[in-house]
């Protein structure tokens, strides 16, 4: 009689932080895969709800040679407040997620610029290299974009070599990133997160940042982080993560990644 196959071990929770406006997708397509998931979000965003005035500087965007939507939320709160898709301008976007969240709103695949899903990285540095050959002298780009709790938008890297080719770039800020008001249950579960093998998913910088804040004493020596960019790694290598692996922003890439840390 042949001996009953080894019971597979069981997988790790995965514990995704985006905000929970983004977080669907991602909690249902790991889940698929067969992955447990615990979402605990570790930026809130609060839309500074002023939908007239976005109107009236969005428009139908003919205004603007282009509107450059720094993240999903930026696009997601314009959109939950009334503003229609714009139609008379190239629209960018950093990553798949903006990306998708722009064909969400109604924008025509073709006046999309972001960077190939094959790109090493989505990044602004990915994004210049899609945009730069289409850029000339006097041109105007909108950047609708959050800032943190404090007031700042985040890297202008992208700005920067806009204006260097000569482009106006106008800031309409949309929303503020803020560190999410847990309760006690979830910070229990986050400190047990900490200690149990669960693999944390960070797509943000500021992210782990409000983690540290949220669990000031927390030792994160033994816990294990996946990384969708080298700046938010090395954040979390600086927060204390013992492991910490670095991968592209895609599903495939980040369930690559899980399947190498068991």
């Amino acid at each position: 009689m042949k001996a009953a196959a080894a019971a597979s071990p069981a997988r790790p929770t995965v514990v995704v932080t985006r905000p929970a406006e983004q977080a669907q997708n991602w909690i249902t397509e790991l889940q698929a895969a067969g992955w447990p998931v615990l979402a605990l979000p570790l930026i809130a965003i609060e839309s500074i709800a002023d939908g007239a005035r976005w109107r009236a500087v969005i428009g139908d965007g003919t205004g603007w040679d282009a509107l450059w939507f720094a993240s999903p939320a930026a696009v997601q709160v314009v959109r939950a407040a009334g503003v229609p898709a714009p139609s008379g301008c190239r629209c960018w976007a950093p990553g798949a997620g903006t990306a998708d969240a722009l064909r969400d709103w109604g924008v025509a695949a073709p006046y999309i610029d972001a960077p190939p899903p094959q790109a090493p990285q989505m990044d602004s540095e990915a994004l210049w290299e899609v945009v730069a050959p289409r850029l000339r002298s006097g041109m105007r780009v909108l950047a609708v974009r959050g800032q943190s709790a404090d007031g700042r938008t985040g890297r202008d890297w992208l700005a920067r070599r806009c204006q260097e080719a000569g482009v106006h770039v106008h800031t309409l800020v949309v929303y503020r990133r803020v560190a999410p008001p847990w309760q006690a249950a979830q910070r229990t579960r986050a400190q047990q997160a900490a200690r149990d093998g669960s693999i944390w998913l960070f797509s943000s910088s500021e992210a782990l940042a409000h983690l540290r804040a949220l669990l000031p004493a927390e030792c994160w020596q033994g816990a294990r982080a996946l990384a969708t960019h080298a700046r938010i790694a090395q954040a979390a290598r600086a927060a204390g993560f013992g492991t910490v692996v670095e991968t592209r922003p895609t599903l495939a890439d980040v369930q690559q990644a899980l399947e190498s840390l068991l």
